[in-house]
């Protein structure tokens, strides 16, 4: 990881700054952060009496002021405890959706993301094309990925998300389902970190597109993400848009 400096903050600063302005309608209210929560395999509810959520959910209820941070389990794990660290400096809580492999390098970091209060969940064993894998190949993916992440846990955690294409094809989503995941999580918010496009373009396309409900895609590995995520939380913050696990925002 490339190491970040004081002059790279002050770059995303100002390269946000006229984000921060053209939000200034929003306003801001207090919103409890939530509980650690790493298990669970039964189906979430939405708000009130609302019906089951879908099997493959791409952002939550608009109507509440919370968005999910979630991060491509992988890459250097100075990334990911500097990343984590942040978030936790500032109240905030992520969703990470850990590769299989990169678990059997750094398992550590499985009970380092749930001592944290964040959500840990499954983004298949080595992170190949899954929609155009065939059946016993796309449940290896997964069940594989599932098992790492129980041995060290206790539990195959709550969410998968497929990996090398944003949506789950109906295959892989029964297969999903059937290892334990109810939901395949997507997202609404592409922050474009893994084209290392310098860390103001991260920071300006997630401040950009983020609102109520976002579910927005984010790697570890990368020095550009390392140094946009204390701007994008101060402009979350600044929003009223608490940043929670996406065990929260659906819950």
């Amino acid at each position: 990881m490339g190491r970040v400096t004081a002059t790279d903050r002050r770059t995303v600063l100002l390269a946000t700054a006229g984000l921060t302005l053209a939000a200034g309608c929003a306003t801001r209210s207090a919103v409890a952060h939530p509980a650690p929560s790493s298990a669970g395999s039964a189906p979430l509810h939405s708000a009130g009496s609302a019906p089951p959520l879908p099997a493959q959910l791409t952002h939550g209820p608009r109507d509440r002021p919370r968005v999910a941070l979630t991060f491509h389990g992988g890459g250097d794990p100075a990334t990911a405890r500097a990343l984590l660290t942040e978030a936790e400096r500032r109240g905030a809580r992520l969703t990470v959706l850990a590769v299989g492999t990169w678990l059997d390098t750094h398992p550590e970091l499985a009970r380092r993301i749930l001592d944290g209060g964040h959500d840990l969940g499954n983004h298949t064993l080595s992170h190949l094309d899954i929609n155009a894998m065939s059946e016993a190949e796309a449940r290896q993916e997964i069940t594989g990925c599932a098992e790492r992440i129980r041995r060290l846990t206790g539990s195959v955690g709550t969410w998968f998300r497929p990996s090398r294409t944003p949506t789950a094809s109906p295959l892989v989503t029964r297969l999903a389902q059937e290892a334990g995941y109810p939901h395949v999580l997507s997202y609404d918010v592409d922050s474009l970190d893994f084209t290392s496009p310098g860390a103001a373009a991260v920071a300006r396309k997630v401040l950009a597109e983020i609102r109520e409900g976002s579910v927005v895609s984010l790697h570890f590995g990368y020095a550009d993400t390392v140094a946009a995520l204390p701007v994008v939380l101060e402009e979350l913050d600044r929003r009223g848009l608490a940043a929670v696990t996406t065990t929260e925002l659906f819950s």
